[in-house]
Parts: structure tokens; C-alpha cells; sequence
């Protein structure tokens, strides 16, 4: 619990407490925090109990859930990059009406840089 804490600075902490609150109310301080400290660790167990209770068996797959691909850049990224059928490019003229107006998927073949990427006019 005190990993962060030495001894030395318990020690200090508790002679502060002492000057601060005196031999009379220490001790009832303490018992107070006590019964708090169990108040507090009862009501975390209850909410535990009511969430396990509500979820049943799709809790474990929950712990297992990485929250790391939901952070917005990645979860953007994966969806805006992914390899699934995803939406299509439409190349030609404004209204689509010529022959080279097929419909190709957005990530069909690599775009050399040297040429601009297509322009839609409806997009913009």
C-alpha cells in the first residue's frame, strides 16, 4: 500500500498528526478513518458485484478488451487504412457520365507521389 512512502516519512506523518490533533482525538481520528476505509471498500465491492451481475458472461471478454485501439488517432487510422471493402472512388467528370467513371476501391493500387491524388468534386 505504502510502496511510495518510506518508513521515515510514516513516522513523520503520524508525530504531525499527534502535534496536530493531540493524544485526546488521535485515537478516535483513527477508528473514524477506519470505519470509513471499510464504508468505502463495502461500497466498491457492491458496485463490483452489481456490474458482474449486469454484464454475467461478457465481463471476461472485457478484461481482455484493449483500450489501446480505441484512442481516436488509431481507431480513425485502422478505419480510414482498412483492408476490408471499404468505400469507392469514383474517377471521370463531375457528373460521372463518362466511360472511365468505373467505381475503384480506395485502397485498389498505390499512388505514386509524383502524380495528384483524384479530386471529387461532391466531396469538397
Amino acid at each position: 500500500m505504502f510502496d511510495s512512502i518510506g518508513w521515515g516519512e510514516i513516522i513523520v506523518l503520524g508525530l504531525a498528526a499527534l502535534f496536530i490533533f493531540g493524544p485526546e482525538r488521535l485515537p478516535d481520528l483513527a477508528k473514524d478513518a477506519a470505519a470509513g476505509l471499510k464504508r468505502v471498500r463495502s461500497a466498491v465491492t457492491g458496485i463490483r458485484e452489481q456490474v458482474n451481475d449486469s454484464l454475467g458472461d461478457d465481463m471476461p471478454g472485457l478484461r481482455d478488451l484493449d483500450l489501446r485501439k480505441y484512442h481516436p488517432k488509431t481507431f480513425i487510422r485502422s478505419q480510414l487504412l482498412g483492408d476490408d471493402d471499404g468505400p469507392t472512388v469514383h474517377r471521370g467528370s463531375a457528373n460521372g457520365a463518362t466511360a472511365a467513371s468505373a467505381a475503384v476501391p480506395a485502397v485498389a493500387r498505390p499512388r505514386d507521389h509524383a502524380t495528384p491524388p483524384p479530386f471529387d468534386p461532391d466531396a469538397t
